[in-house]
């Protein structure tokens, strides 16, 4: 180079997940958008934000106190079953340099994400507790946001919800019965 420095290495094209990635970023990565995603990651790490709304709710609704309890052990059961499988894996994070990294992560490790794990069986388990779907908007929020932020592939979240679906669906044997509602 004429003024003595060394040419700097050019990164790939963005293509596959880190493609989209890029396109989810270019779309929704708004200021707004990050700070939200930011405050659910916050909420969602190492799923204590989850068993916070277990304990509450389990103390104020004695009668359905095991369906209460069972979101936060639901969470918590998904979210080490995601650590699980990420030592197992061992797939890194997003680190292409088009992808915006918006908030610190507790490890390198990316597969499958535990806030979507953790989330997806605590919402379905919350939606028992409640005996309302609406929890489960709360699903494709938390894996969207993970991805919004730049510290999980697609396929991350996908396998994450997968895997928290199948805790959750476990530990619900242990839930009350559920009462039938007449038609």
């Amino acid at each position: 180079m004429p003024d003595g420095s060394a040419p700097q290495p050019v990164a790939p094209p963005a293509s596959g997940e880190v493609a989209a990635l890029v396109a989810i970023q270019s779309t929704l990565g708004t200021p707004a958008v990050i700070e939200v995603a930011r405050s659910m990651s916050h909420f969602g790490e190492h799923a204590q934000g989850w068993v916070a709304i277990s304990a509450l709710g389990a103390l104020a609704m004695p009668r359905r106190r095991r369906d209460w309890v069972l979101v936060g052990v639901g969470a918590v059961a998904a979210h080490a079953a995601a650590i699980a499988i990420k030592l197992v894996v061992r797939r890194k994070r997003p680190h292409h340099p088009a992808i915006a990294v918006n908030v610190g992560t507790p490890s390198a490790l990316s597969f499958p994400s535990a806030h979507a794990t953790s989330t997806t069986a605590a919402a379905m388990l919350l939606s028992r507790a409640t005996r309302s779907r609406l929890p489960l908007a709360v699903v494709p929020a938390m894996a969207l946001s993970r991805l919004v932020l730049g510290v999980h592939y697609p396929t991350d979240v996908l396998a994450g919800a997968a895997v928290g679906a199948v805790v959750a669906r476990t530990v619900g044997c242990f839930a009350s019965p559920q009462k039938e509602t007449p038609k």
